[in-house]
């Protein structure tokens, strides 16, 4: 016949080892996991989005970022699907101190337009069509990664819709996000990193 003091030394480690396992799940978890948590809409169609100067999930060169000339960096993607009629791209650190702080907002790009070259200036509008919106350094155009500390995490999104936005130049993320609401047909998403050498 058991003791007392045996059942509850039996209770103690049943309840340490259920919460090891929980821990252990956890742990193990997708969400926690931040290379792959994508911030794209869900339940729209999926297209690629690349670039030249860095692969996905790895380290952006410093020539573009704020230790470096601050370029924006070389972006290619696939055909957007059947209907589109203008292309938007989006870049932002969610590991920003307060907020997510966006990086470059640019939107109206013509649907037959599959690249976009380095060093993008950060005029109204582009020589081949588009318009830039205002980043959260307070300017139009790109401004490249610059974290305070650590190494963050640069989502860029690009969003094929099905209409043209035909905004103002100067628009914010959340004046495009709101303009595009219901009119996503497909979108993409190439994650970076970035770190300052001290």
């Amino acid at each position: 016949m058991s003791t007392p003091i045996a059942r509850r030394i039996f209770l103690q480690h049943s309840i340490n080892l259920l919460g090891l396992v929980g821990l252990s799940l956890a742990s193990c978890s997708p969400i926690n996991n931040p290379s792959t948590n994508s911030q794209l809409p869900p339940k729209v169609k999926t297209m690629k989005l690349e670039s030249d100067a860095f692969s996905a999930n790895s380290m952006i060169p410093s020539k573009y970022t704020c230790d470096g000339r601050d370029f924006s960096p070389p972006l290619k993607w696939d055909a957007p699907p059947t209907g589109t009629q203008s292309l938007a791209l989006i870049v932002d650190d969610p590991d920003a101190p307060m907020k997510t702080f966006v990086h470059w907002v640019l939107y109206d790009l013509p649907p037959e337009i599959t690249s976009l070259p380095e060093a993008i200036p950060g005029d109204a509008t582009l020589a081949d069509g588009g318009t830039q919106g205002k980043s959260d350094f307070g300017k139009l155009g790109y401004g490249g990664p610059c974290p305070p500390s650590g190494t963050h995490r640069y989502f860029f999104k690009l969003y094929a819709l099905d209409r043209t936005l035909e905004l103002a130049s100067g628009a914010t993320k959340e004046q495009l996000e709101a303009a595009m609401n219901g009119h996503i047909l497909a979108a993409a998403e190439l994650i970076g990193f970035y770190s300052r050498q001290r």
